[in-house]
């Protein structure tokens, strides 16, 4: 379990992307909420639910609204699992002794967080959680005051719940 909870504020942090690029949690709240989505490589949890978070990236990102993963790999098999699930939005590895992951408080992975840009927490998921990863949708569709789509697709057999 995570100490950030909903309504907690979220540990700044300044990691460097796969591509040199420094990510500052802070610098990116100022120009909109952040989808911080923490992750291990070998997690078949988070090779699951890692496509899903890409989706809502494709459908909310942008204009003012952040996706990040933190990978708690190196940078080579960082960029690899982004490669094989498809994932375009910026990954940080936080490999240096998990600085970022152990201010978060992690127990598990995949663990993501909707952070507001006044830094509180307004979503904190541990494992595969369908609500939450719909309730995060919901809430970038209403900041961006666009027409809410399903994230899950009727042809698709997803669970409710796949922990960690």
């Amino acid at each position: 379990m995570t100490h950030i909870a909903s309504g907690n504020l979220a540990p700044g942090f300044t990691l460097r992307s796969l591509d040199g690029k420094e990510f500052s949690l802070s610098k990116a709240l100022g120009n909109g909420p952040v989808v911080l989505s923490f992750f291990k490589v070998s997690c078949p949890v988070c090779q699951f639910t890692f496509p899903f978070l890409e989706r809502l990236f494709q459908r909310y990102g942008g204009d003012g609204v952040t996706f990040l993963g933190v990978s708690q790999d190196n940078a080579g098999a960082s960029r690899d699992f982004a490669k094989k699930f498809g994932v375009t939005f910026p990954v940080v590895p936080d490999d240096s002794g998990y600085a970022v992951s152990n201010a978060y408080g992690l127990t598990m992975v995949p663990t993501i967080f909707l952070i507001e840009p006044d830094g509180k927490v307004r979503v904190s998921s541990m494992g595969f959680v369908r609500t939450d990863l719909e309730s995060i949708a919901g809430s970038l569709a209403d900041r961006r005051r666009i027409t809410r789509s399903p994230v899950f697709l009727s042809n698709e057999s997803i669970p409710a719940i796949k922990p960690g």
